[in-house]
This record gives structure tokens, sequence and C-alpha cells, in this order.
């Protein structure tokens, strides 16, 4: 979730992919009665809904178009979403919790009349229907425009779902949002996790050792001008090859996000918002104790390995958006000297998946690295000698 919400910045999708599993499964768990009052969707024709389809089931492990089973990614494995008039989380700061406050003073109703409105749709929904109140609260918050977590819809797209979701509460009614949704994550957010995943280090610390490679090649080469210049042996220019040598293999790691100082002992980084307490209590607002806002890096890391911290920005369904720029932590990270950024604290990589894909790419960058820098060298030796000094 921390991807979603820090670096790609569409949490939403999971959320709600979330939310439509468990609903699905929550639907086809009613009586047939309550099941006749929202008929399947026709997606054929888009303008009435098909005949009651009781003996209907959510997907469970046919294909999808992108060729994989539909839970092959356990999306549906995550804890079920905290019920919103449950006890606020102390981890939420003040200023989101007003800002959510804020969010809320407006029904979910009238969220949806005005969506449905903006897309030309002028009559009410069917109020009889089995959750209709919880689709209202989805409508308002995932499809209607300017929602807290508004989906990544085309217009097209919303007045078709909106429509749908006018005439029936079933789960059919959203299947452009579900494949969209699932494309989203399937094609683009776990390929893109997956990446982040093999990176090791911050950005600060990349862009230090990448650079760092640079200065090795450069090093390298203004050696080799100073010798072919001089009236040395020519075997003197063999000490280029280790400054090329590492110097590229350095830079080719980088390319890919690697530290290959980090990756020896099999470590990362930690994250900008793993380096200070994730959020604090509206209680630690009131009394403005610095203390109480943050505790050491082990500590934090431990808790929520734990499950000890919950951040303000989770799996839950309804709520604020999923912007963190109030959060603790960015503004402290903010005012981070640019060497304790460089230089932060590493964490041993639990997962060994992670650490196979490193070895691979650190292997491969060496192999580059090999077969750069030794013609390079040959041609640097095979110079002729200038001799003007």
């Amino acid at each position: 979730m921390d991807y979603l919400v820090y670096v790609s910045h569409d949490a939403e999708n999971l959320q709600f992919w979330i939310w439509l599993q468990a609903y699905t499964r929550k639907f086809y768990a009613t009586s047939p009665s309550e099941q006749a009052l929202s008929p399947p969707w026709s997606a054929v024709d888009g303008l009435q809904p098909t005949g009651n389809d009781s003996k209907q089931r959510p997907r469970t492990a046919e294909k999808s178009k992108f060729g994989v089973n539909e839970y092959e990614i356990n999306f549906d494995q995550q804890e079920p979403p905290m019920s919103p008039t449950g006890p606020m989380s102390p981890q939420f700061d003040k200023q989101s919790f007003i800002s959510g406050m804020a969010n809320t003073t407006r029904s979910a109703a009238d969220s949806v009349e005005d969506a449905n409105a903006q897309v030309g749709l002028k009559w009410q929904s069917f109020t009889i229907q089995p959750f209709r109140s919880e689709i209202n609260r989805v409508i308002s918050h995932y499809i209607a425009p300017n929602s807290p977590r508004e989906l990544n819809l085309s217009h097209k797209t919303r007045a078709a779902v909106l429509h749908a979701l006018q005439h029936t509460t079933h789960p059919s009614a959203l299947s452009l949002v579900r494949d969209i949704v699932e494309g989203t994550l399937r094609g683009q957010s776990h390929p893109n996790f997956i990446r982040w995943s093999i990176c090791n280090g911050n950005k600060p610390r990349v862009l230090f050792v990448r650079n760092s490679g640079i200065a090795h090649v450069v090093g390298a080469i203004l050696l080799a001008i100073i010798l072919v210049l001089s009236h040395a042996s020519r075997w003197w220019r063999l000490f280029c090859f280790p400054l090329f040598l590492v110097g590229i293999s350095i830079g080719v790691a980088a390319y890919k996000g690697l530290c290959v100082i980090i990756h020896t002992g099999h470590c990362r980084n930690l994250r900008p918002w793993e380096q200070f307490a994730d959020s604090a209590s509206l209680d630690s607002f009131d009394r403005d104790d610095e203390a109480a806002l943050s505790t050491s890096t082990d500590d934090v890391y431990s808790m929520s390995n734990r499950g000890g911290l919950k951040r303000g920005i989770s799996m839950d369904t309804f709520g604020t958006s999923n912007s963190y720029e109030h959060e603790l932590w960015v503004e402290r990270y903010k005012k981070k000297p640019l060497l304790q950024r460089i230089f932060t604290k590493n964490i041993w990589i639990q997962e060994e998946t992670v650490r196979v894909l490193q070895d691979r790419i650190v292997v491969q960058s060496h192999l580059w690295s090999l077969i750069v820098t030794v013609p390079l060298t040959v041609g640097v030796v095979a110079l002729p000698k200038v001799g003007l000094y």
C-alpha cells in the first residue's frame, strides 16, 4: 500500500478492488428475493437490465482478458474494510481529520445526485434495492467527479456506470470500472511495484551512486589522457582498467536503482516515510510535544512489522483522500540534510525473491562492465605515446 500511496499515487484502485470483491460476495449471500430487486445489468446494450440471474456467482478462477486467474494476485486477501462509523484512528493528523469532516457534511445521496446531473441523468435511483446506501457512498467516494478517491475514468465510462447504477445495485453494473481497475492493477501497478521493490536505495542515494560511477569513468579517461601524453610506459595505462570496470558496473546497477555497496549486505535504505513515526495522534498535536511525535527508527520499523502502527491512509474503503502532504514525515524529511538523506539507515531485505532479482541485476551489471571495459582498455593501451613531458 505504501507504494500505491507514496509513489504511484493511485491507491484508490486497490481500495476499490478490495471493496468490490467483498461487496460481490455479500450481494450473492442475500436471499433470492432481495437479489431479484437488483437484476444483473447487460453490458451489451447498456440500456435495459437483463432478467434475474440468481444462479450467477462471483468470478473465482476464470481467466480474465489479461491471461491470468481472477484471484491469482491475492488482492482480496486483505483485512475487511473498517467500518466508517467505528472509532477514529489516532494516527490521523488534525488537518486531514478536519478536512475529512468537512467532506462528509454533504450526504452521499447529494453527491450521487450531482454526479448524475453532470452526465445528464435526471431521475432518482431505486432506493428499495439492497445496498443502495452503500452504492451511493461508493459513487460519492470513487466515481463522482472531484470525489475524495476519484478513479481515473473517462466521461463516457463514468456516465455508463452511473446510468447502470441508477437501475440496479447488482455487481455487474460496475463491470466497466472493474475491468479498468483490474487492468491497471495487473498491467501497471503490479509490474511497477516489482521494479520499485528491486531498488534498494532512495533517490538521493541512487543519484549519488550514479554520479560516483560517472566520476570513476571520467577519472579513468583523464588518467588515460595523461599517460598517453607522457613518456611513461604504455603498460601504466592498465590502471585505467579498474576505474572503468568499477565505474561502469556502478552506473549500470544504479540505472536499475541499485546501490552495489548496500547490496553487499542485501540491505536497502529506509524509505522516507519509514524514517520517522508514521503519524501522530490529535492529542500530540494539541500538546505540541515533539517527543510524542517521533520514535526511533528501530521502534518504528519493529512496530510496523508487528502491525502496531497504522497509517492514516489505509485499506479502509471510505474515508478522506489518499493525499499525504500533511503527514508529519513530509516536512521533517524536507528539513533533513542532504548527507543524511544519502547515508540513511539500512535494513535487511526479508523477501528472498527480491534478493534473487537484485543478485541477478548486479551480476548482469558486472558482465556488461567487463564486456565494455576490456576493449576500451585495449584501445587505450594500443594508443601511441605522444611524449610531451
